[in-house]
């Protein structure tokens, strides 16, 4: 790679980075976490990368979802199992429609940081540094809480690689048995009207393994029904921590980041001449790029340039944010000039970011029927455009929140305050996840059909 290496993009211009006061503790952590394991493996990105090299050719689809931000307070067995639940249960019903492979990614083990509309946060009058994820300081609005820390980057890492251990456990030792898909079935989905719709599925599943068992076909013979595979992405955000966990494969010398099989460059840092481009174009890490609404044509296509000049199938994956009411008119200039191009992408939607608002009682939140209804809209552009609606990337969680509104089991905006726990964003709870993946299952399928007569 040209004029690369992990730290080139210290000579860049940077966007939404801490101001670290303690250099010399800044360096030592940087050093310790440079001696660490890496958290995955070159090998498990290039598997990675050639299942997005079908999601681009229309033969899968990317499901990626999870927390708005990680943190540390929350930590446990019990929402790592509830998210990987989630996920399975989302996949199972996202494949039943599509009739194709769902590469599953979580936004999981590193999304510790968050960029900032602003450097300031202000409370009656008090105005502190800005809460930028567990990795850099604490939500807790005191001066104290808000010193960016270099010791909680050493945190985040020891709490990846626990959740990482957990996650694979979990695909790899019995839970992703595709025989105990009824017990993917949560308690407080169970007793709701898509808990019912979801037993029809697993009903129908297990009969098929059923069949298939009669005719030798087993989860002893046959892994692909007791496994699975759950890859990690988060924002490539905080550059201190990801150029440390940054490794020269021993079998082909290429660069991988190894603190998350794929990285997203945010809407804020995409500047094509700022540091976060430079670090990614290096890696060899299948990258996201959210766009919304502001972004230029011509500047996506440079970004295209920089970060796959190879025009590498499964490389680049766009995900757009745009929000309901702007994706139509947006959206369709961007394909058509990638499209012109002749650019391999993957085309993702993210209906979170462009649909937030703040309720009646003051709490940030999202309506569910406007994240419905941008991705429906996604799903008809593609089909108008010709192109394949390849994925969706989901702000969620395995828990019981009430932090969206609406919804077939309805959170009113009176009922925001009593489960209300993210640190940042609002999240879709599990059975509003689980309703949205039924939602659009339709429109899958209705992609694929087209796709297979193409």
């Amino acid at each position: 790679m040209k004029n690369w290496s992990p730290d080139s993009w210290r000579k860049k211009p940077i966007k939404q980075q801490p101001t670290y006061l303690d250099k010399t503790i800044l360096e030592s952590v940087e050093k310790e976490l440079r001696a660490l394991p890496p958290l995955i493996f070159a090998g498990e990105v290039r598997d990675l990368k050639k299942h997005l090299s079908n999601v681009e050719q229309g033969r899968a689809f990317l499901l990626q979802g999870g927390d708005c931000a990680e943190s540390f307070s929350d930590f446990g067995a019990d929402n790592i199992r509830d998210m990987f639940k989630v996920l399975m249960q989302m996949s199972v019903v996202l494949t039943f429609a599509g009739s194709c492979p769902i590469v599953k990614v979580g936004r999981l083990a590193g999304q510790f940081a968050k960029p900032r509309s602003s450097d300031l946060e202000t409370v009656d009058g008090v105005s502190l540094p800005s809460y930028r994820g567990d990795i850099i300081n604490s939500f807790e609005f005191t001066k104290e809480a808000r010193v960016p820390d270099p010791l909680r980057m050493v945190r985040a890492y020891n709490q990846s690689a626990a959740t990482l251990n957990l996650l694979r456990a979990f695909s790899r030792g019995g839970l992703a048995d595709l025989n105990e898909v009824h017990r993917w079935n949560m308690g407080f989905i169970k007793e709701s009207a898509l808990g019912e719709k979801y037993s029809e599925i697993a009903n129908q599943i297990t009969k098929s393994l059923a069949f298939m068992e009669a005719c030798g076909i087993t989860s002893e013979n046959a892994p692909t029904i007791r496994q699975t595979a759950l890859y990690t992405s988060h924002e490539a955000l905080l550059l201190n921590y990801e150029e440390a966990l940054t490794r020269e494969d021993s079998l082909t010398g290429d660069w991988y980041n190894c603190s998350a099989h794929m990285l997203w460059i945010g809407d804020r840092t995409r500047d094509p001449k700022g540091a976060h481009v430079e670090f990614l174009r290096g890696v060899k890490n299948p990258i996201g790029i959210k766009a919304g609404p502001s972004i230029k044509e011509d500047d996506l296509l440079r970004l295209c340039d920089i970060l796959s000049p190879d025009n590498e199938s499964g490389r680049l994956n766009i995900i757009v944010r745009m929000g309901a009411n702007e994706i139509e008119k947006e959206l369709p200039r961007l394909i058509k000039a990638v499209k012109k191009e002749g650019k391999k992408i993957v085309w993702s939607i993210d209906p979170m970011h462009g649909n937030t608002i703040k309720a009646s009682t003051n709490y940030k939140t999202r309506e569910f029927d406007n994240i419905l209804l941008e991705v429906e809209r996604f799903f008809n552009v593609h089909e108008a455009m010709g192109t394949f609606p390849g994925g969706v990337h989901l702000e969620m969680t395995g828990k019981d929140v009430t932090e969206c509104v609406g919804g077939a089991k309805p959170v009113t905006e009176e009922a925001l305050s009593s489960r209300y726990e993210t640190q940042c964003d609002p999240r879709l709870n599990a059975d509003q996840a689980l309703e949205l993946s039924f939602l659009i299952a339709n429109s899958l399928k209705k992609a694929r059909d087209r796709v297979g007569r193409s």
